[in-house]
Formats: structure tokens, sequence, C-alpha cells
């Protein structure tokens, strides 16, 4: 399905899930501003040395982690976390570690409870939420069925690939392949209607790429030639795996690469696919016809439960009147080979162990892991994303209590008053955009924790026969549910996330911002520490969420969540300009052997922890001046409430991560590599460089012409 969502952190397509955790401190440490950092006069006969100064211990953060032999103003990523990632090597299994990943393991380990519970529940009552979850599992992690049973349980859907025998016949092939979401040729979902936002409407939009990007069929250079080296080694022994001998497998692998080749060619850049507008065309079911008449359209409607549909969104048209071209030119054996291949490998997991051994040997060379992460993990992942609201349920009431939701809620109000704040106070907005704006704001919906209604998962069957049947069922419900949203009323109570999910999002069509349970926790969220700690934490990934509304795609978007400009002329020159600052501070950024972060890709990532960061910052001070209105502020383990703010921000951030993966990352993630998303926003900011006493010529400080502040 199309994502629209702004997330405060997505998952690679070849890494492990990322999340975030922390661990807090009794320690103290004298930073910049510290007066614990002045040593206490020597003793002499006469007169007693004064005692030093003590300051309460605090929450929150670990103080421990700091890197005293750097300092803040050089390189605050290295000051705030030197200990730490000297400390923590990434583990074998794993192509980053950071605190994301330390909660992840705290999550797993409740996820995993939860589900062994569940599984080992055998009398649940047929129908309910924990039979589902509990037999769905139990599959899962049944690995001596899923060896006996090899890929037999396929059979069926390789019959009807098998069976093809014409272009209408492959026609109805790709439409059952969308059902079963295996990735070949092209996407299409039902989702909210970009310029009609109380409309559900089809999307069509490319795909059918088995790399990561289309760069890495296209590019010439060493790294990515030998990225397709592998790819064929994969392609190969999964084809021997899956039936061919060896001289059919190289044959077939030769098919994939090269129509996956001329897809790629076809295909947009991720940059390209940034622009809105460039990706709405709508176009009636006979003009579809008649553009691509050898994909047929309407055919594959009609057998996708879209029979209704009148119109449909097409995103890259240039894309499918390639795929057109394809479908009549390419040998009818080649595209059966094509359809067969992402079948196969859409379905790895469910497979015996072999067929994810070839698969992890590919993810080794993208992203440099060492070792396979345990089926345990990987299977709480795949519950999860199969029946992620009905084991969401299971999941909230273990891990996630009322008073946090209130306490969050409370936060994202203040949070939304600082922007509302930073918008009026804005030198560069006229007032007429600012009245749209300050209306966007106000319309804003926030959810926190789990949905209000949760999914209904009746007619789906779920069973301990078989893991990969049980796979094939919850994909073709989850196709089903989605279909069946044309044309009825938008389901404004929807989530796009899973309780469980350590992440957050905004949606530009429904105009919110929606916070899972799983996010809920240390470093982001930890009630017990001080306001300053969470505001750095939680409070900026708030103000992320709350600014993807007005960066660069977001603020094409209006307060009802249509794509509709809202912004006069010269005010939305002026936000272009003061972007392109960004920008250009990000393209120089470079994390591994002269690879550049790309500051158009990252443009709206970037943009959201600025305005996040900045507008967190305000809504902390807001706080302290409610609670301290004397402007007396306590300091917990020496340090200012500035200072804690700065490094609970840091601590979040804080990763190792492998050259491969950043290499990766880089080409294909909006989002920064983690130091720049520590460092970036702060070398903006004069509250960070009065924080920590910052000089002139300090690398973190950049020059007063080249700062940039857009909210």
């Amino acid at each position: 399905m199309k994502n629209r969502n702004r997330v405060t952190l997505v998952v690679a397509a070849w890494a492990s899930l990322a999340v975030w955790g922390c661990s807090s401190s009794k320690t103290t440490v004298p930073t910049a501003k510290s007066p614990a950092a002045s040593a206490a006069p020597a003793a002499t006969a006469t007169t007693a040395a004064p005692a030093a100064e003590t300051f309460p211990q605090g929450t929150g953060l670990n103080v421990s982690n700091i890197d005293k032999s750097v300092q803040p103003c050089q390189d605050f990523n290295q000051y705030a976390s030197g200990n730490w990632l000297k400390n923590n090597p990434i583990p074998a299994s794993e192509v980053r570690w950071g605190s994301f990943n330390e909660l992840a393991d705290k999550n797993n380990a409740v996820m995993r409870q939860i589900l062994q519970e569940a599984a080992a529940n055998q009398s649940a009552a047929k129908g309910t939420n924990a039979q589902k979850v509990g037999d769905y599992y139990a599959t899962a992690m049944d690995t001596m069925a899923i060896e006996k049973a090899g890929i037999a349980p396929l059979k069926p859907e390789l019959d009807r690939i098998n069976a093809i025998k014409s272009l209408d016949a492959l026609q109805m092939s790709i439409a059952r392949s969308l059902e079963l979401q295996t990735g070949a040729f092209f996407n299409t979902y039902v989702g909210q209607d970009d310029k009609i936002s109380t409309q559900y409407a089809v999307n069509m939009s490319q795909g059918g790429l088995s790399l990561p990007d289309r760069d890495y069929y296209l590019k010439d250079d060493a790294r990515s030639k030998s990225i397709r080296a592998a790819f064929q080694n994969y392609l190969v022994n999964t084809f021997k795996l899956a039936g061919d001998n060896e001289a059919a497998a190289k044959k077939n692998a030769a098919t994939i690469v090269r129509l996956e080749t001329r897809l790629a060619k076809a295909s947009k850049s991720r940059v390209d696919l940034r622009d809105p507008y460039a990706n709405y065309n709508k176009m009636t079911v006979a003009q579809l016809q008649q553009k691509y008449p050898n994909l047929n359209p309407k055919h594959i409607l009609d057998h996708t439960g879209l029979k209704a549909a009148k119109e449909v969104i097409v995103g890259q048209p240039a894309f499918f009147q390639e795929l057109n071209t394809m479908l009549k030119a390419e040998p009818l054996a080649d595209l059966k080979t094509y359809l067969r291949w992402h079948l196969v490998t859409s379905m790895t997991s469910a497979l015996p162990q072999a067929f994810n051994d070839e698969s992890f040997k590919f993810t080794q060379v993208l992203t440099g892991a060492k070792k396979q992460q345990p089926r345990w993990k990987r299977m709480n992942r795949a519950t999860d994303g199969a029946l992620g609201e009905a084991f969401g349920q299971l999941y909230v009431d273990k891990a996630f209590t009322p008073e946090a939701k209130a306490k969050a809620m409370q936060m994202v109000q203040n949070i939304k008053e600082a922007m509302g704040e930073h918008i009026q106070q804005s030198d560069w907005m006229s007032d007429a955009t600012k009245k749209e704006a300050m209306k966007k704001l106000n319309a804003f919906t926030v959810k926190i924790g789990y949905p209000d209604q949760w999914k209904d998962y009746s007619t789906l069957n779920i069973s301990r026969d078989s893991y990969l049947q049980n796979v094939i069922a919850t994909r073709l419900w989850q196709s089903k549910d989605n279909t069946s949203k044309l044309g009825k009323p938008i389901d404004r109570k929807e989530w796009g996330m899973t309780p469980p999910t350590v992440n957050a999002y905004y949606n530009p069509s429904m105009n919110e911002i929606v916070f899972p349970a799983g996010i809920m926790q240390p470093p982001f969220f930890d009630p017990k520490a001080d306001d300053a700690v969470n505001y750095g934490g939680m409070g900026a990934v708030i103000g992320h969420e709350i600014t993807h509304g007005f960066d660069d795609q977001g603020r094409q978007y209006d307060a009802e969540g249509n794509l509709k400009d809202w912004w006069t002329k010269e005010d939305a020159a002026k936000f272009e300009a003061r972007a392109a600052v960004v920008g250009k501070q990000y393209d120089a950024f470079s994390p591994v052997d002269s690879v550049f972060v790309n500051g158009k890709l990252t443009m709206g990532e970037n943009l959201a922890d600025l305005g996040g960061l900045n507008i967190a910052y305000t809504a902390l001070h807001k706080q302290l001046q409610k609670q301290y209105p004397n402007g007396n502020y306590p300091k917990y383990d020496g340090l200012t409430p500035d200072q804690r703010f700065f490094l609970s921000w840091a601590q979040v951030w804080r990763t190792n991560a492998r050259p491969e993966f950043l290499r990766q990352q880089v080409m294909t993630d909006p989002h920064s590599p983690a130091q720049f998303r520590t460092n970036g926003p702060l070398m903006n900011m004069p509250q960070f460089y009065e924080a920590f006493g910052c000089k002139e010529d300090a690398k973190m400080m950049r020059a007063q012409t080249e700062r940039a502040k857009i909210w």
C-alpha cells in the first residue's frame, strides 16, 4: 500500500526494526557550564577546603555515556554518547545498534512472552484474537513442519502462474499477485484522494523491483556491480531451491535482472517521488484502458474487488506506459518467470531454512550483517505485521498505562501551543499565510497509544495447519480489507501503525499525528524523568511530527488534508529559500567513504528534526516557567535543563552502524544517518550554543548567515 506517512524513523528494506531505549544513572558528571567542573581549592593548614557543590541525581539520562575528552561544541554526538558508542559494538545479527535497538530488545521480550503464552494456549475459543494470534505464531515457530512441507503449500499458486497461456490470463495472475502482495510489477491500493480527502480513491504506483532502489540496477560503480553480482547468485540459488536445474536457474536469473532493469529505467527517483502534484494523475477507467491496453487495468480492478471503481489516480504514467509495452513485447514465459520469482521470495519466511539462508547471504552484502536474527524475533515482527491489532490488544494490556497516555496528551497540547507561537511570531510569513497555517495546526488530530476502535478479524481464518497458508490467508484478508473501503466514508479511527511499533507518523490526508504505545517508553518518554529529558526525547518527536505538517511536502496539504496551495507566492518562495539552506547543510555531511547525504531526499525529515527540536525547546521553557516562575531552575547531575534537553535529544539518536548499511541508507532512506540527526539541527540553534558556551570558531557553530530557521 502507498504510505504517505512521515515517520520519525523508517525501517530499511533489508534492516532490522529500529526502535529506541535508555538507562538511567546516578553518576554526576561536570560539564562545560557545571559548577562541579571547577576543582575545589587545595586545603591549607588553617583553612578547610569548601565542599564541592552537589546536585540531585537525575533520571532518564545515563551521564556516564558522556565522553569528557570531546568538547560538546566540536562534536556533540561524540561528546554526548562517545562512551556509549565505544562500549556498545554492533551485535553480529544487527546492521546498526543504538538506543532504538536497546528498546527493541525490551519490547521484543514483552512481545515474545505474549506470543509464547498465546501459542501454548490451545484451548482458546475458535475465532478469538487469542486463538488467531496463538495459532499464527505457533505455526511460524514450527520449523520442523515448515521443513517437512517444503514448497508444497505454495504449489496451488505456482500452478496458477504455470497455467498462464495468454495475455488475458497473465492479467488475471497480476491481479492475484496484487492480492497476495508479492511486489510484482506495480502497487495498487485504496486510500484517500489527495485532492478530495473526504473520499477514497484507487491508486496505482510504480514498483516491481527486488533491489532496494532503481539506482542499484543503473549505477556502474564497483559497489553497485558487486551487489548485482550477489543478486545474481541469490537468484540462481533460489531458483534451484524452487526446483530448477542449473541451466534453467541461470537463464531465469538473467531474465529477472533484465526485466527489473527495464522497470528500473522507467521508474522515478526517490527525490522525484517527493512531489505530490507530479504523482497525482487522475484518469477514468476508460482512459486507463485506452492508455494501457496490454495491462488491461479494468480487468485487473475487476479481479481485485474494485469493480466499482470509475477513476484511478496513477502515480507515474511513464512507468505504466513502459510496463504496458513490456507486457506485449516480452516473451510470456519470461513474464511468468518474473511472477514466480516474486511469489516465492515474498514468502521466504514461510519456506524452508535454505530459502532464508540464500536471502540472508544477499542481505549481508547489502547491509553488512554478520549473522541472521533468531527466528523468534523475526516472527515477532511477522505476527505484528499480519495481525497487528489483534496482537496489539494483548500488548497494550501489558505495556501501556492510561497515566502515560494522559501525560503524553498534555505534552502534545503544550507543543502544539508552542508551534502556534512560532507561526505567529514568524518574521517571514504574511498574515494571510499565518492564518491558514494556524487553521491547519488547530485542525490536527492526535492519536496516542492504540486505536479507539480495533479492526475486526472475524472473517479471517487462522489454523495450526500451515504457516504458509496462514501467511496467504492474512495477506488476502488485508487486501480485501483495503479494497472494501472504496465508496465508504473515510475511516478516521484507522491507524497506519500497530500498537507495539516504536515509531510515529504524520498523515497529511488525515492531518493527524500518531504515537503508538511502543514509542511511549524511555528514552523518548519516562514518567519518572524531569521535563527537560522528556521534552528533549518525546517532546522533540511530537514536535517532529507536527512540523511534518509544514515541511516541504506536508505544507502542500491544507487543514482538511487536501493537496491544495494555501500559501502566498511570496511566502512559498521564502520557505523554499530557507529550506534550501537546510538542504545545502545536509548535502555536505558524509557518513562514510566520500558518500554524501542527499539533502533533497532527506529534506522533509531534516526540516522536521530542526522544527521539532525548536518548538519542543519553547514548550519546555513554557513548562519550566509555570513550575519555577522565579527562573531558578533545578539542576540534576550538575546539568542545567537546557543541557539535559539537548543530551536527551542526542541519546535518542546514538547509533553505531555498519558502513554497508550507511551506504544503503543514504541511497534509499529519507532520514539522515543518526549522527547528523543529532548534530544537524543543533548547528542551527543559538539555544544550543548558549547551553554549552560555544565559541565562534567551534565546529558545531555555523556562521550566522548560514543558520537555518523556518519554524
